[in-house]
């Protein structure tokens, strides 16, 4: 384990940080970096135990920052340290990673020169069963939405070559969020992964974490959230407008060409503003204005002819009244809401 580190942020541990240590080194591991953030002075005697080994350099948090800065912490001091370091290997310091499966993790880094994910088997009857539903919903987003395969997303068991971790140091998140994040800019950077199945342990169900499920499900799933927010209020927009010019033409054109004039008009006003939000708040993209533009538009025309023409078609299927053609194009939408998510995240708003 030569020119491989470990990196293990702790916040309030006890006697099981040590027992990750002494696993680490009796596996070969020479290079061991603790990250303590932020600990009370109660739970200080595990670092001080650790920090006897001459193989162990702790670092300290004065105040607790969130785990994603306890890791860019460590990167940072990593990378200036001028040391030969083949990759980092990030553990969590519950012992719930076993020695073997952190050198797993190492050796096969070191040997495809790919991230490799330590991932844990989540049908099993020992896992509790917030934390499976946590694991799969967060897997299925990140499938659907990101395209992203991983069938651990929450696992702290990540080995990652020294070449990306001044790339790590950049990505955004403090806390929980940044793990998730982590994998959004593997996506992002087009780096490869791998994943390496870990034996799955959970004591006491988890009990130590110090995951708050609300407030860091929030961040974690942020820029998810803030697609829905923003696509929540342009869709307000688009169907009160619509909606008016639906019941305001009724009996005066014929379908095709009422159901034109209202949904054109109603989505210029409503991509304008969804523009706004999804290129600032959302995606927040650094890509030239005039691009984005026109990518954004080409989208919009496509996703709006799109709408029309099944809005149209469904609506002559059931032959429908204008109550009716407004709840198909709410069904129509959203099909198209999924679609159109991938589409900006990977092209308009890369």
């Amino acid at each position: 384990m030569e020119g491989v580190t470990i990196v293990l942020p702790s916040l309030d541990p006890d006697e099981k940080l040590n027992m990750v240590v002494q696993g680490l080194l009796a596996e070969g591991f020479h290079d061991i970096v603790i990250v303590n953030d932020g600990s009370d002075a109660d739970h200080l005697a595990p670092f001080e135990e650790a920090a006897k080994h001459p193989e162990v350099t702790v670092l300290t948090h004065e105040v607790n920052k969130g785990k994603g800065r306890a890791l860019k912490t460590a990167f940072s001091y990593i990378l200036e340290r001028g040391k030969t370091c083949l990759g980092v290997v990030t553990v969590d310091g519950d012992n719930q990673h076993k020695a073997k499966d952190i050198k797993a993790c190492a050796e096969k880094m070191v040997l495809t020169g790919d991230v490799v994910f330590g991932c844990r088997n989540f049908d099993l009857p020992n896992v509790p069963k917030h934390n499976r539903m946590g694991n799969k919903i967060t897997s299925i987003v990140l499938r659907l939405f990101c395209g992203i395969k991983l069938s651990d997303t929450q696992t702290g068991l990540r080995a990652i070559p020294f070449r990306h971790l001044e790339m790590m140091t950049k990505v955004r998140g403090e806390r929980f969020e940044y793990e998730t994040e982590m994998i959004l800019a593997l996506k992002r950077e087009r780096i490869a992964f791998q994943e390496e199945v870990i034996e799955t342990v959970y004591i006491e169900e988890n009990k130590s974490t110090h995951f708050h499920v609300v407030r860091d499900s929030v961040r974690i799933y942020g820029i998810i959230l803030a697609f829905v927010v923003s696509s929540g209020i342009s869709c307000i927009v688009d169907y009160l407008i619509f909606t008016a010019l639906v019941f305001l033409l009724e009996g005066r054109l014929t379908r095709w060409s009422k159901l034109l004039l209202a949904v054109f008009p109603a989505r210029a006003v409503s991509s304008a503003l969804n523009y706004t939000l999804n290129r600032k708040a959302v995606f927040r993209s650094d890509a030239p204005m005039k691009q984005t533009l026109i990518r954004y538009y080409t989208l919009c025309v496509l996703q709006t002819s799109a709408s029309y023409g099944l809005v149209f078609l469904l609506s002559t299927i059931c032959d429908a009244g204008s109550a009716l053609e407004v709840w198909l194009k709410v069904i129509v939408d959203i099909f198209l809401f999924l679609i159109s998510f991938r589409i900006q995240q990977r092209w308009v708003f890369r």
